[in-house]
């Protein structure tokens, strides 16, 4: 492992993201023992320049070609590469490295992680839609490959943690956890009237704001069902989601011996990328410590599938398999911006989402990453089309 200079070779995907960010504070507690091969950002080109200098990384590399120029200049006089635009993403994906962050957002994110899957190595995965929108494709790469796929997302990095590497055909289900979000005790009228800046208050956690919203509709815990069956090769009916307000215990395996294994910890995104860069040993992190004492207790509810209508569709995707995931997440980004927009209510998220389901033609299975781009962008057509409805109806 490693390059030429025995040091362990690293390439982050969307190291300017708040995944990116913690993951760049880990690695620098680990300079002297890596080499980074690329940064990838999106358009901040002063932090992605910082970084790159910090880490002394080979490529540095924008989506955002018009901020080339600034990048150039922030980074002349150093032996950082430079380089801009979607294919110069792409290209530093395929970058050989021993570990890849792939935290690239969205349907972007999709080629260069599949292109970091082809080297057959490690790759931090927290790019959901990799697995919900492309998921046999990716599956069938890193089988051919011989990749490692090491999820990020706190519960299914908490899933791996409790399986401890035990065979799938000993696990009766898993369970996820969710904090609940804004609007755990509101009512459905209560959720009806529901502003953006109610929406974006998280209770645990600090995000960005698509994920702050999916977090608050529930969506983000349907994208992680179906991340789920993927990762573990489970059925739908063998993953539980509970809320759990207090965002301590992260995720659950139940043993068919009555066992539960938890995973907990404090509501840090660096203790699941740490686990996943250490792996399959542990690194030294600073991250504050629980306190079960000042805890004091811990809180477990059944999630309200008629408030939380995304989840509840999420399932139903999953079932239909074939492109349905897809539709279903790239209907909920255009649905996500119509409520911050103004366009829809808050509950009109999972209206417009089930409504472009029920819109779609036909259900196939996508076999390569143009299917998944053409059904990604059909799912933002159809909700497009059920919001101009939705006003015509206002």
């Amino acid at each position: 492992m490693g390059g030429g200079s025995g040091r362990r070779r690293i390439s982050v995907l969307g190291s300017t993201g708040s995944i990116g960010v913690s993951t760049v504070d880990l690695l620098k507690q680990q300079a002297d023992s890596i080499q980074v091969r690329a940064l990838v950002g999106g358009k901040n080109a002063a932090l992605l320049a910082e970084q790159a200098k910090a880490l002394k990384a080979e490529l540095a590399v924008l989506n955002d070609e018009q901020h080339y120029d600034e990048l150039k200049e922030r980074l002349a006089g150093t032996d950082v590469k430079v380089a801009a635009g979607r294919q110069a993403v792409i290209e530093a994906g395929a970058l050989e490295a021993d570990w890849t962050m792939a935290a690239i957002t969205g349907a972007a994110g999709l080629a260069p992680t599949l292109e970091a899957v082809r080297n057959g190595h490690q790759v931090a995965l927290a790019n959901k839609e990799a697995l919900v929108c492309a998921g046999n494709v990716m599956l069938d790469a890193v089988r051919h490959a011989g990749a490692e796929l090491l999820p990020v997302d706190s519960e299914h990095n908490a899933i791996v943690q409790s399986l401890g590497g035990a065979d799938m055909s000993l696990v009766e289900k898993i369970v996820l956890t969710a904090s609940g979000g804004p609007f755990r005790c509101s009512t459905k009228e209560e959720m009806a009237k529901a502003t953006p800046e109610q929406a974006l208050k998280h209770p645990t956690w600090s995000m960005g704001a698509k994920i702050t919203i999916d977090s608050a509709s529930m969506a983000n815990k349907g994208l992680e069902v179906i991340e789920a069956a993927r990762l573990f090769d489970l059925p739908e009916h063998q993953i539980d989601v509970l809320v759990h307000p207090q965002s301590v215990v992260h995720g659950m395996v139940c043993f068919r011996d009555g066992s539960f294994v938890a995973q907990m910890g404090t509501a840090d995104m660096r203790i699941p990328i740490a686990h996943t860069l250490a792996s399959p040993t542990r690194m030294q992190t600073k991250c504050e410590r629980l306190d079960f004492v000042k805890l004091g207790q811990m809180n477990f509810e059944a999630v309200d599938e008629e408030r939380f209508i995304p989840l509840r569709l999420a399932r139903q995707v999953l079932r239909a398999g074939g492109v349905a995931p897809t539709v279903f997440s790239a209907a909920n980004e255009i649905a996500v911006e119509a409520f911050l927009a103004g366009k829809i209510r808050f509950l009109g998220i999972g209206e417009l989402i089930d409504a472009s389901l029920q819109a779609m033609p036909e259900n196939p299975v996508p076999t390569s990453l143009e299917d998944v781009y053409h059904w990604d962008e059909m799912g933002r057509e159809l909700a497009r089309a059920q919001i101009k409805r939705m006003a015509a109806h206002a």
